[in-house]
């Protein structure tokens, strides 16, 4: 198993991609912590995650956008398994509305989520993970072609993109590898309650939507030692939808 006695962080870990992620590295030993901000909601899926070990996952309500609650996430992970290896920054946010109808409330929302709740977790990973971690930024293809009503969320991705190029060159020497998978429509309900999507402002093929496991994949395979040489990349994963767009 790929990730025997190694610790997780996943964030955003109580639904869609991030739980599909959570199951990947049980399945390959991990001692994994789940954090998200519903706290029903982890619990559910914290008794879907089967581990080979036997290891109950820990779980961490985390409002990612609140710095003391990362913090403590980081260290009831150290505390309660004793080291700290991957981390994985799926937590996000999006929000539909015309460029000219954004408040800066909802500017700073959604920043404070996608791009700082990241931060957050990356320093954490800077001051305590050793020598062969490994950090995954969820960011989004809207980071590169995006769509109208959704100019919070594609900038937010966009800045995370650039935060994954810095955090890599300054991790490089503390033998921290981080990378980022820029996700494409996948079948989960962000996907289908995006209003864009309803009103057929963005077209979106059935070949074109891709399941949560195909993030969970290259998200394990970037973790891996078999990834020890990717370093700063961003993996687009999203059947080739970004090239016709």
């Amino acid at each position: 198993m790929k990730f025997n006695n190694k610790t997780v962080i996943v964030t955003g870990a109580a639904g869609g991609i991030g739980l599909a992620i959570a199951k990947k590295f049980a399945a390959e030993g991990a001692n994994l912590v789940l954090a998200d901000i519903n706290m029903d909601q982890l619990q559910t899926a914290g008794r879907q995650i089967a581990s080979p070990n036997g290891v109950i996952p820990l779980l961490s309500q985390c409002d990612v956008s609140e710095e003391e609650q990362a913090v403590a996430t980081v260290t009831n992970a150290m505390q309660h398994f004793g080291s700290l290896d991957v981390i994985i920054n799926n937590a996000g946010l999006m929000i539909f509305k015309k460029l000219e109808e954004h408040t800066t409330e909802d500017w700073m929302r959604i920043l404070s989520v996608d791009l700082m709740g990241a931060f957050y977790f990356i320093k954490g990973a800077f001051l305590h993970m050793k020598n062969g971690g490994a950090i995954i930024n969820i960011s989004s293809i809207h980071a590169l072609e995006t769509t109208p009503m959704v100019a919070t969320y594609a900038a937010a991705k966009a800045a995370l993109l650039s935060l994954t190029r810095s955090a890599a060159i300054e991790g490089k020497e503390k033998g921290i590898r981080v990378n980022a998978i820029l996700p494409g429509a996948i079948d989960t309900p962000m996907l289908w309650q995006n209003p864009n999507i309803k009103a057929g402002l963005e077209q979106v093929s059935k070949d074109s939507v891709g399941k949560p496991e195909d993030i969970a994949d290259v998200a394990a395979f970037l973790a891996s030692d078999e990834a020890a040489f990717v370093q700063g990349a961003m993996a687009e994963v999203d059947g080739g939808r970004l090239n016709r767009l």
